[in-house]
């Protein structure tokens, strides 16, 4: 039976944690968390995919034990993404992201397409400028598990994101599938539907009443879209 294992690596000179599952000379998969959670939270999805694959789950700047630098923005951890995957020489994988690890995954896969084998998004599009947060407070209103200095510039990327996050989603060359939460999810549904279209390859699954956290709340249903979609 598979077992994961943690572990630390360095990148730009930074440290970041990652967990490991399967067979190291299986095909790669990267999992990538969302917001305020780690690497840990893909735990139960990790194992079930390193039946087939080399599973490796990171911990993003700023999160769970990866570093906790100045700097935070969806293109740095788009370019930790790439100095995580050139480190350990995977020149495809299969790139699985969720919520805020879902922009990322986006982000690569426009900006290297040739990079990603199979690409997965958990109920998320890329962000186009409809979000409308507040601006954060200066300090954590109480512990949080992550670096509360992150959420200043990502909330404003939210609210004012770069263009091409959407206009380059055809550059996208990977089968892409994308799991909707239905319409228990605070992320509207029919931005994902739009999102499938402009993708080439890539369709949409949803999962009625999961709400955002797909994976968590519906496991079994979610890991038996994401199986189907990889090992078939």
């Amino acid at each position: 039976m598979a077992k994961i294992t943690d572990h630390t690596i360095s990148l730009a000179g930074l440290p970041f944690h990652y967990r490991e599952a399967g067979d190291l000379g299986a095909p790669p998969l990267i999992l990538l968390h969302a917001l305020g959670t780690d690497a840990a939270d893909w735990n139960g999805t990790a194992l079930t995919l390193a039946e087939r694959y080399h599973v490796l789950a990171l911990d993003q700047r700023g999160h769970g034990e990866s570093a906790r630098p100045e700097d935070y923005s969806f293109e740095l951890m788009r370019d930790d993404l790439k100095a995580f995957a050139d480190a350990l020489s995977l020149e495809q994988f299969t790139l699985i992201g969720h919520s805020m690890g879902g922009t990322v995954a986006y982000l690569f896969a426009e900006r290297w397409p040739d990079r990603i084998e199979r690409l997965v998004i958990e109920d998320t599009p890329p962000p186009h400028g409809n979000s409308e947060f507040t601006e954060p407070p200066d300090e954590a209103p109480g512990p949080v598990p992550f670096d509360w200095q992150l959420i200043k510039p990502i909330v404003r990327q939210l609210c004012s994101p770069d263009p091409s996050w959407w206009n380059d989603l055809s550059t996208i060359t990977a089968p892409t599938l994308i799991i909707g939460g239905g319409s228990t999810s605070h992320i509207p549904q029919e931005e994902l539907a739009e999102v499938a279209r402009l993708i080439p390859n890539c369709r949409l699954e949803t999962i009625e009443g999961a709400g955002h956290g797909v994976h968590r709340d519906r496991p079994k249903e979610f890991r038996t879209l994401v199986r189907d979609f990889l090992f078939n």
